[in-house]
């Protein structure tokens, strides 16, 4: 089955038509930086744009940055304030006059590991987290998905939410070595482990390609492995859920 997925980043909006059984880019991956202020008609917009590129005309899957649910956001997330509330599905339908199914970004991307990536037939909890903007979470019991789970929003010791400690975005606003990043990161990976106790973590988001470079750094006792998909997991588990939807 051939759907197009696109993948909403604080950075960029990304998209691609994939293949939803092989999890394979069918088309080159196409990338328009995310507006700013990243409000919901400006987004609307660009979405917009990436479907008129690769001229859709079925059903989209679309992963976005914060919590949702039944196509609601009920968090404002990292890109507008504006966004809470919104119901993202009906926006981007009523723009681009096409269907669209809409969920989390980290349990999209954690749908595509679990199912065709690194968490292949993995048995227990399995814990995406994936790092960017913010810090994004999947967790997954015997390969099921349990939504909304948010890592990124536990306390860290001075109140503070962790993603304003752990997140990429937080090591490229500090100038933080890998090392100084990757201590920050392995409090937040032993956190879960005691809170969740996973069998498998898999690391997802723009820094996990640099994962040899710092896992040296890390304590943890649990499996960790990255997403074989990389940045691109997103985008294959907003067409998986797509697909998913169609047929329910």
């Amino acid at each position: 089955m051939k759907v197009l997925g696109i993948d909403i980043g604080g950075s960029g909006i990304k998209a691609a038509v994939v293949d939803t059984k092989t999890g394979e880019l069918l088309t080159d991956r196409h990338r328009i930086p995310t507006p700013k202020p990243a409000t919901p008609e400006a987004v609307a917009k660009v979405v917009k744009e990436i479907v008129k590129h690769f001229d859709w005309k079925k059903s989209v899957g679309c992963s976005f940055p914060t919590t949702i649910v039944d196509g609601k956001c009920i968090h404002s997330g990292n890109l507008s304030e504006k966004w809470l509330n919104v119901k993202v599905d009906k926006l981007f339908k009523k723009e681009c006059k096409l269907p669209f199914y809409v969920s989390n970004d980290a349990d999209l991307a954690g749908l595509a590991e679990v199912s065709l990536g690194a968490g292949k037939k993995e048995k227990g909890v399995t814990l995406v987290i994936t790092i960017g903007t913010g810090i994004g979470s999947g967790l997954f019991f015997d390969g099921k998905l349990i939504p909304n789970v948010e890592v990124g929003k536990l306390l860290h010791t001075d109140g503070k939410i962790i993603e304003f400690y752990t997140a990429d975005s937080i090591r490229k606003k500090e100038d933080l070595t890998l090392k100084q990043w990757a201590l920050r990161f392995d409090e937040l990976l032993e956190y879960v482990r005691i809170v969740f106790s996973p069998s498998l973590i898999i690391l997802g988001g723009g820094i996990s390609k640099k994962y040899d470079e710092f896992k040296e750094h890390l304590t943890t006792e649990v499996n960790v492995k990255v997403a074989e998909f990389k940045n691109n997991a997103g985008i294959i588990g907003a067409a998986m859920y797509a697909h998913k939807k169609e047929k329910e």
